[in-house]
């Protein structure tokens, strides 16, 4: 008879975080039996007022993954440190919910039948680690939607701190570091931006060492993709007793979601139904990433010199313009018509999926990253913020897999993006470096592969459950 188990998640109220946990507590699911329900407990931020009616849609036809609400908080962190430095505001609303989350694990494990077997941890709860789950004798495992380079600069950041106990600073930004885990050094400046501010820098100073007392890491990554990095881990857990780094991706969401909007989705379908194999480049920053209206201009004034076919996706700011056209210079779309398509938002996945896509200009965020890689599709490099400064580097110069746009751009510091500079990049991107599509492709194969029966990110999900089954049996 197989012994029912159940998970308990603990996501960051943020829509990309919530649909990468869901996505990956789905997986499990499907993938053994013994994992009967996962239950996930969704914290409440006024920075993301829609992630529990986003988190409900996600699992509205898989009832062994149940949400349980915690109560909202009567003393949030001020909203301007979020504003200021994100890492910093959601580690700080992690312990001031932590109170509720031990009330409501300890409810959990009360009131079940089947063995609670541990808690699944977004990183940035890892505080939760000694707080909750070893004070209920939970073992702990961290999920990581990051890759497992950024999980390699966590292990170094505490070395770091100790021989320099301050942030990094912008004027020693090209500064080379060595960290375990990168084939080659990494100018300083490609690390993520929160590490140049004083309170998000203190945010990683409390995480980072926090990875060493997990039960084991999971990471939204291929072991055939960052072999190198893993490799290192494996080493690590010989030599250092490092908790065990199972590689799990990609955990992609791949299936239709309901659409903002149908008609401009329709509008996009159907434009690419009608272009070529392979001839569009697709231009898309992510949900918060946006660029002014003077980088609008370069960027168009960039395509209109290639002259090649394009899907752009454009946001100016938080929220969307009624007519993205509105932004665009004159006579813009007269002297581009046929060729590209603007819009406002796009469905991204179908459209990276799509025959007509040959490239995509691209934030680097690791969700659209692996999206990209899934579906074969290279990348031309404009990281905004948070890590994509890392995945940047990653892409381009560990990997191989993308052209360098401008790797080490910032959001908000690192001024304009010039025409010539765009154009060089896409021409790249759509006109050469075949052994580097052919490289993409290999790792698209590789990815699925991962996936299936016997591949690697399913034989390491099978290890980490047996790890929890047996520990229960124990």
């Amino acid at each position: 008879m197989v012994k029912e188990t159940e998970l308990i998640f603990i996501p960051v109220p943020s829509t990309g975080h919530l649909l990468v946990n869901i996505e990956f507590a789905k997986r499990l699911i499907s993938f053994d039996r013994r994992i009967n329900t996962i239950t996930i407990l969704q914290l409440h931020s006024p920075t993301s007022p829609n992630a529990a009616v986003f988190a409900k849609s996600l699992v509205a036809s898989h009832p062994q993954i149940r949400l349980h609400d915690l109560p909202v908080l009567d003393d949030y962190p001020p909203l301007d440190l979020f504003y200021r430095a994100p890492e910093a505001y959601i580690v700080q609303l992690v312990k001031r919910t932590t109170p509720l989350i031990k009330e409501a694990v300890s409810s959990i494990v009360a009131s079940r039948t089947s063995r609670v077997a541990g808690l699944v941890l977004d990183f940035f709860c890892n505080s939760l680690i000694k707080d909750v789950g070893d004070e209920l004798n939970l073992p702990s495992y961290i999920f990581l939607t990051c890759n497992a380079r950024y999980l390699s600069m966590m292990k170094y950041l505490p070395d770091r701190h100790r021989r320099v106990a301050s942030k990094l600073d912008w004027s020693s930004g090209d500064e080379e570091l060595e960290i375990p885990g990168f084939i080659n050094s990494i100018p300083a400046k490609f690390l993520p931006s929160g590490l140049f501010k004083e309170e998000a820098y203190e945010a990683y100073v409390d995480l980072s060492p926090r990875f060493g007392d997990a039960k084991g890491i999971l990471v939204n990554s291929v072991a055939e993709i960052e072999d190198y990095t893993f490799g290192y881990f494996s080493q690590q857990r010989e030599d250092e007793d490092y908790p065990p780094v199972y590689p799990v991706g990609p955990i992609l969401s791949l299936e239709d979601r309901a659409s903002p909007n149908e008609e401009d989705r329709d509008r996009i379908v159907r434009w690419l139904e009608e272009q070529p194999e392979c001839s569009v480049v697709f231009l898309c920053f992510g949900s918060r990433g946006s660029v002014d209206e003077l980088q609008v201009k370069e960027i168009a004034q960039a395509l209109e010199v290639v002259g090649c076919r394009f899907l752009w996706s454009i946001r100016t700011g938080p929220v969307e313009t009624s007519d993205p056209t509105d932004v665009l210079p004159e006579g813009f779309m007269g002297r581009m018509a046929g060729k590209g398509l603007v819009c406002g938002w796009a469905p991204q996945v179908e459209v990276l999926e799509h025959k007509a896509i040959g490239g995509f200009v691209s934030h680097c965020g690791w969700n659209s990253t692996l999206e990209s890689l899934w579906f074969g599709v290279p990348v031309a490099t404009w990281p905004m913020y948070a890590e994509q400064q890392l995945n940047a580097f990653t892409l381009v110069k560990e990997l191989g897999l993308a052209v360098d746009l401008r790797m080490d751009y910032v959001s908000g510091r690192g001024g304009l993006v010039t025409c010539d500079e765009i154009a060089r990049a896409v021409r790249a991107l759509m006109e050469g470096g075949e052994g580097r599509r052919v490289k993409v492709k290999e790792m698209c194969d590789a990815a699925r592969k991962a996936v299936m029966d016997g591949g690697s990110s399913s034989l390491a999900t099978a290890r980490f459950i047996d790890e929890l089954v047996e520990d229960g049996a124990g």
